[in-house]
């Protein structure tokens, strides 16, 4: 088959497109020829290296997340049949014409929805899941700020924060603010113009809020504490700022009876990946077909161009995902 390759670390560059062998099946693998394959951020940082060890679990090429079709199955699988439509989270190799997937990873494609978008579902919308409703236990007529909210993760946190009945305050560039007024966001911060945490303090009468979704971290650790109401929950996702350590205000945070909780699925292990997905199917998949959700996509590249690919998530210019299509 063919697949993008990262030989050695660094810029765009780096990303080769060439043949590589097939993926070889263990008894609880599909095989899937994949369409189309989600751009993450957690891509860029493995070209660059910042994870050191590339294999996620099924294969040491790059790429997270997959949709398209069964063409192979291991000797003990069930309820799955070749020739059906799929999308998931795939321990590496998605950037490629095959991947290998664990039956218990799969999630049917909605009807009516095509792979490009299908393939914009699987990880943005499950960690959204886990990191509100599962961590953060958001709840209906509670508040969430959420940060970069106009990435892959922060478009799925909006739609299922509506869905749940929560308000939703976002931060992100002034330029986005109509798109996500229109995904169901209450009030839009401006990131570049404005500090959250005043406007947090306005909007919510100095009380705060219930939930925070923040993929930055580091600058903005402390204002976080200060912005989340009695019993309010944190759910760090990410660290865009890098990992830097920053002060916490602990009285607040022993006073207040405030949680602080970190997620990230592509080191856990496979049960638990299988455990957040099956999660998120139950409750929400069937909402893709009423129309209730909607995968965001930003961009569509070919595989081929996989290095324009990860230059568009590199710029933050986009709102929702980028998608490799693949033929």
């Amino acid at each position: 088959m063919l697949a993008i390759h990262v030989d050695n670390v660094g810029p765009e560059s780096v990303l080769r497109f060439a043949h590589t062998p097939d993926p070889i099946l263990r008894p609880s693998d599909v095989l899937v020829r994949n369409r189309a394959a989600g751009v993450n951020r957690t891509d860029l940082s493995l070209r660059r290296g910042a994870h050191g060890d590339a294999d996620w679990g099924d294969s040491p090429l790059i790429g997270l997340e997959v949709a398209g079709e069964i063409v192979a199955l291991g000797s003990d699988v069930a309820g799955w049949r070749t020739g059906d439509r799929v999308m998931a989270v795939v321990g590496g190799g998605g950037y490629a014409q095959l991947s290998r997937v664990d039956h218990r990873m799969l999630m049917p494609i909605p009807a009516g929805m095509d792979d490009i978008q299908a393939a914009a579902i699987p990880e943005v919308f499950i960690t959204a899941h886990q990191a509100l409703c599962h961590l953060g236990e958001l709840r209906q007529d509670e508040t969430l700020l959420l940060h970069a909210a106009a990435s892959g993760v922060g478009t799925a946190a909006v739609q299922l924060a509506r869905a749940i009945g929560a308000r939703v305050i976002a931060t992100s560039s002034a330029s986005k603010h109509a798109r996500l007024m229109e995904l169901g966001v209450s009030h839009c911060i401006d990131r570049g113009a404005e500090d959250f945490e005043p406007v947090v303090a306005s909007l919510t009468e100095s009380r705060g809020v219930d939930v925070i979704l923040d993929f930055v971290g580091a600058s903005y650790v402390e204002r976080n504490i200060r912005s989340l109401a009695y019993g309010g929950r944190l759910v760090q996702a990410g660290l865009m700022d890098g990992n830097a350590s920053q002060p916490l205000p602990m009285s607040r945070l022993v006073s207040r009876h405030l949680k602080i909780m970190g997620t990230v699925m592509k080191s856990r292990p496979l049960a638990e990946k299988c455990a957040m997905t099956r999660r998120f199917a139950d409750r929400w998949l069937a909402e893709f077909a009423t129309g209730r959700l909607q995968p965001v996509v930003d961009a569509v590249f070919p595989i081929t161009q996989a290095e324009a690919a990860h230059q568009r998530v590199a710029s933050n210019a986009g709102f929702g995902k980028v998608v490799l299509s693949i033929a």
